[in-house]
């Protein structure tokens, strides 16, 4: 069988933290000069990938909200799902902001981590929330996008993408177009990056568990798990929103959509998941105008545990390093996640986690290192992420099609 992309990285990953304390506890002499060697390779590779990131989100916004005002005036169908999709990637978002911390809350720092990760950390990072409130409107988009101000470049980016929503098709189409093809061919620039990122990741990790020891492997274990939980969390939850409101059955609607949630899990696919999910809709006897319209949308358009993705890293990262985030940078970090998950779900694999967790975690004012080993394990809860992801398009298709006069 042909190794996928994902299993190179995470070999990668493997393969670094045992050389790691391999070095550190049979040859020490040689930690120094290895290290001297790694660190600069693993800081290139994850330059690399963040000179992409300006580019990238520009043109995803660009295009999703352009795509999202076209789908929101196609038709009543289409709008009712546009606003529960975005109502659940809020919710979902905003969930996570709690329950991430309280989740890590339990989880006791280990101080040589902490410090390694420190000093291991760019000297200067993005801006705290207190520091770009007041400068959330750039008075030059061109500075803020040098700087690597994430949050006024978003601002101007959706200010730009609605306005480009009023002009005249012919001109829009001519636009949208443009920003598709960069969008396009950056990410074939991130897919590049991340064929050599074996060795990236490799070079990442080996210095910090030299000096960390196990503890790496146990703090990735726990962001694993913290994942997993969440995105069953919101899994969970999703039941309660398609039963409240809609006298929605739920022993039946839950065995309807069982076998679409294993397909799910087995394919790690959504769009592989879609017949299955018109089946599901189906047995539940949806109006077949609905569920024909909105599964499709959902597929393309709604990924619900991009926001718990997101704002789990960025409190993983946080609970590492020992910061606090203020309610400002998390409320901030909500409302981004649910934009760039608008504008991103089209992005294929490893591409989807660095290209759109870099922005909320240095609009969060925090280290981006760590991203590079993140990604070397999101292949784990991926499985839970799918999961989410067809329980909340089945969830959309239930609340639109319970809505419509001739529901069942």
């Amino acid at each position: 069988m042909k190794m996928t992309a994902s299993t190179r990285v995470f070999l990668g990953l493997l393969l670094g933290v045992l050389t790691g304390i391999g070095l550190s506890r049979f040859v020490p002499e040689a930690v120094l000069p290895v290290t001297a060697v790694a660190q600069p390779l693993g800081k290139l590779w994850l330059n690399a990938l963040q000179m992409s990131i300006v580019p990238l989100v520009v043109s995803l916004l660009v295009v999703g909200i352009n795509q999202a005002n076209d789908i929101a005036t196609s038709g009543r169908i289409a709008k009712r799902a546009l606003i529960w999709i975005v109502s659940l990637l809020f919710l979902a978002g905003s969930a996570t902001a709690i329950a991430a911390p309280f989740l890590l809350g339990f989880m006791a720092h280990n101080p040589e981590l902490m410090a390694v990760l420190k000093s291991a950390a760019s000297p200067a990072l993005p801006p705290a929330a207190g520091d770009w409130t007041t400068t959330l409107i750039p008075t030059n988009v061109f500075s803020a996008a040098v700087a690597g101000a994430i949050v006024p470049l978003v601002a101007f980016t959706l200010l730009f993408a609605f306005a480009l929503t009023q002009i005249q098709m012919e001109r829009r189409q001519l636009i949208v177009g443009f920003f598709q093809g960069i969008a396009d061919t950056v990410i074939q620039m991130v897919h590049w990056i991340l064929w050599v990122g074996p060795v990236g990741v490799f070079a990442l990790i080996l210095p910090i568990s030299t000096q960390a020891g196990g503890s790496v492997i146990q703090a990735l274990g726990i962001y694993i798990g913290m994942l997993c939980v969440l995105y069953l969390g919101i899994t969970a939850m999703l039941y309660g929103v398609a039963r409240i409101g809609n006298g929605e059955p739920l022993l039946r609607y839950a065995r309807a959509i069982l076998p679409a949630q294993v397909v799910a899990m087995s394919t790690q696919s959504s769009v592989a998941t879609l017949p299955a999910m018109v089946e599901s809709a189906g047995k539940l006897d949806y109006p077949r105008r609905v569920s024909g319209l909105v599964l499709p949308l959902a597929v393309s358009l709604f990924r619900i545990t991009s926001p718990i993705q997101y704002l789990g890293v960025v409190s993983f990262i946080a609970w590492a390093y020992g910061i606090d985030l203020p309610l400002m940078t998390l409320a901030t970090c909500v409302a981004l996640s649910v934009v760039i998950s608008i504008g991103s779900v089209g992005l294929p694999g490893q591409a989807i986690f660095m290209g759109t967790n870099l922005p909320v975690v240095q609009a969060a004012g925090l280290p981006v290192e760590p991203l590079g080993l993140l990604v070397a394990v999101d292949m784990i809860p991926d499985i839970f992420a799918t999961l989410g992801n067809v329980t909340a398009d089945l969830t959309v298709t239930s609340k639109v099609a319970r809505s419509e006069p001739d529901a069942p």
